[in-house]
């Protein structure tokens, strides 16, 4: 099995680290929302200035070998068409890194590099306004703006490009996760916890075709699918589509990809997906997200009837079932290799609820076997709530030909049958309010892991191979067995049974309790005997309740 962790990994998470502490002590009193934009297009900003030169010094070189010297040499290294014909953005003069720290001491460096953004976008058209322009209007000390700047300065983006770009991917997403975490609830509008994302990922298997996410902030859906493909097979098989209607995370997820090198269609502008649909005719093959759930005010009055709405108008007063209808509208219909698949994020309510239709919707929904299995996670996973929340996986087609790998344990297929995992028990606390999955280290989850229990109870369930490394006499023979308490899977008749509530308690059944060796001979009196000093207890309490009582209405 891959080596699970990673020196170089390890060593940028650590660099990350002292970046953020020295970072967020320069912050001062600007809010972290404000903060995160500041610090995040600089580092955008210096690593496109260092893959600039990395890419200027390799064409002088090969420039110098073929004999082109002075003012022809300069020349050809200020064409731009050097640069884009290697897909490296064009940095002009004023915009590169070493200009904009010479000049920090200034007390108008704000504007500078507001100008120096301006000039990114206009010499890239693809990148024209989605990169963050408004650092005069911010309103930071001058002096703290350069202190910003010289400790950025100290990352060091040249060198292999792709070693550059995973460096600064991983410093990229830690700051995301730390500023999800300063922001608190406003965080999750653009963040999704890395261990979460990979269950949907590792579940999913996107390894080619078409990826979607009609609510994506910061894009690390796509991230993460596009690791997945890394290591898997040929990333440039995949295409990404996504929307996201805020301005300032829209432009957080064009940075972002850029940096990863994923070419995104996240549409025109930012945009309300219910009522400005960047991608009207768009199905795909993957559908990842992480919707806002429990919304009320997503404009359901004016979408009464909706052509997406194919089981039923969604209550009004609530955008769940909304947001679930418009993934299942999105997927890809049923054809030669199989049909669309979605994994999201959804409120636990989701899968009880009656109120507004929303459980004649859930049924008509799993009579069209779209359910492939429910997830329950633990509680506070994520940065915005506290409750636990569930994971849906949704299907078109239960035959395996949707599976890049095939299903040739289980042949049959899966119709008529959703898997039910109840992880609400794993994790470990990382901090007093946050929880966090074991098993997201680099290389394929451990077997063990938190992540690893999951997914492969699900891969196996649905009859696909085992993966290459298993060694079944150290992680068991690679079959799908039910676990008390924490996986079985139902049929359709079963879930009616439970009037189409989906709760995966309700499936799965209580965990097989622990022996304490105790033999019931010796248990059985002495809890008979703790239970008699219970009421004893009991009553002398009730005997002490009723004097009181008994005073105060007596007025004594």
């Amino acid at each position: 099995m891959p080596d699970p962790t990673s020196s170089s990994t390890s060593n940028d998470l650590t660099f990350a680290d002292a970046l953020w502490k020295s970072a967020d002590a320069l912050r001062g009193q600007v809010d972290a929302a404000e903060y995160k934009h500041v610090v995040l297009g600089l580092l955008f900003l210096k690593y496109i200035s260092d893959s600039f030169e990395t890419r200027r010094d390799a064409l002088k070189k090969e420039l110098e070998k073929d004999g082109i010297k002075g003012k022809q040499l300069d020349g050809l290294l200020e064409s731009r068409d050097e640069y884009t014909a290697e897909r490296v953005f064009w940095v002009p003069p004023e915009s590169r890194w070493p200009n904009l720290q010479n000049q920090a001491t200034r007390p108008d460096i704000a504007t500078l590099i507001d100008d120096a953004i301006l000039a990114v976008e206009r010499d890239n058209p693809n990148l024209k306004g989605k990169l963050p322009r408004d650092y005069a209007r911010r309103g930071i000390e001058p002096v703290k703006m350069k202190g910003l700047i010289d400790l950025i300065a100290n990352i060091g983006f040249k060198g292999e490009r792709k070693q550059a770009r995973d460096t600064l991917g991983r410093v990229y997403e830690y700051f995301l996760g730390k500023f999800a975490a300063a922001e608190g609830k406003l965080g999750g509008e653009f963040y999704t916890p890395r261990g979460v994302v990979r269950v949907l990922v590792e579940m999913l298997e996107p390894y080619e075709g078409r990826v979607y996410d009609p609510c994506c902030g910061s894009g690390g859906m796509f991230v993460q699918s596009e690791r997945f493909v890394e290591k898997h097979g040929n990333k440039d098989e995949i295409s990404v589509f996504g929307q996201e209607s805020n301005p300032t995370t829209w432009r957080l997820a064009h940075m972002n990809l850029a940096i990863h090198g994923i070419e995104a269609r996240l549409g025109e502008k930012p945009a309300d997906t219910f009522l400005s649909d960047q991608h009207p005719d768009l199905k795909a093959d993957y559908i990842l997200a992480n919707p806002p759930f429990n919304v009320s005010d997503w404009s359901g009055q004016l979408l009464r009837g909706d052509k997406r709405w194919v089981f039923g108008d969604p209550p009004v007063g609530n955008a769940n079932y909304a947001w679930i209808q418009h993934f299942i509208h999105h997927m890809t219909v049923p054809n030669g290799r199989g049909g669309g698949v979605a994994g999201f994020v959804m409120a636990n309510g989701s899968l009880s609820s009656n109120t507004g239709g929303e459980g004649e919707i859930r049924r008509k929904i799993v009579e069209a076997d779209l359910v492939d299995c429910i997830v329950a996670l633990p509680a506070q996973l994520f940065f915005t709530t506290g409750i636990p929340v569930c994971l849906w996986f949704l299907t078109r087609d239960k035959t395996g030909r949707n599976i890049k790998r095939k299903t040739p344990n289980r042949p049959g297929g899966r119709k008529g049958e959703t898997l039910f995992i109840d992880a609400r028990k794993l994790g470990t606390m990382q901090t007093r309010t946050l929880r966090v999955l074991s098993g997201d280290e680099e290389g394929d989850p451990l077997p063990e892991s938190d992540i690893g229990r999951i997914i492969y109870s699900f891969r196996q369930w649905r009859g696909e191979p085992a993966p290459e490394w298993w060694d079944a006499k150290k992680h068991g023979k690679w079959e799908f067995k039910p676990v008390p308490g924490f996986c079985k899977a139902a049929t359709t008749e079963e879930i009616a049974k439970h009037g189409f509530v989906l709760t995966p308690g309700r499936f799965v059944g209580a965990e097989e309790a622990e022996d304490d060796g105790e033999p019931f001979a010796e248990r059985y009196p002495r809890l008979l005997a703790e239970l008699e000093q219970h009421f004893a207890e009991s009553e002398r309490m009730t005997k002490i309740i009723r004097e009181n009582l008994r005073r105060v209405g007596s007025g004594a």
